[in-house]
């Protein structure tokens, strides 16, 4: 596999002085493309809630609303 080099080479880029600095009124080159930034990834964890933390969730909030309104049955 044949990677790129992704920085400009002074002597084959206009605008560039030796050594890669760009001179006064000159706009610089664009950068690098890096297309094989990284190792390829083949699996993606899933996104968005699991079924036992939304079923855990819903348990908690049944518990507390039945607290609160068997104290306010109570009151009554």
């Amino acid at each position: 596999m044949k990677y790129a080099n992704p920085d400009p080479d002074p002597e084959r880029t206009t605008g560039l002085e030796k050594g890669g600095g760009v001179p006064p009124g000159e706009t610089p080159p664009a950068e690098g493309s890096m297309s094989e930034a990284g190792p390829r990834e083949t699996h993606n964890p899933a996104k968005g809630w699991s079924t036992v933390p939304v079923i855990l969730i819903a348990i908690v909030v049944a518990a507390v609303l039945v607290f609160f309104v068997g104290y306010l049955v109570g009151l009554v």
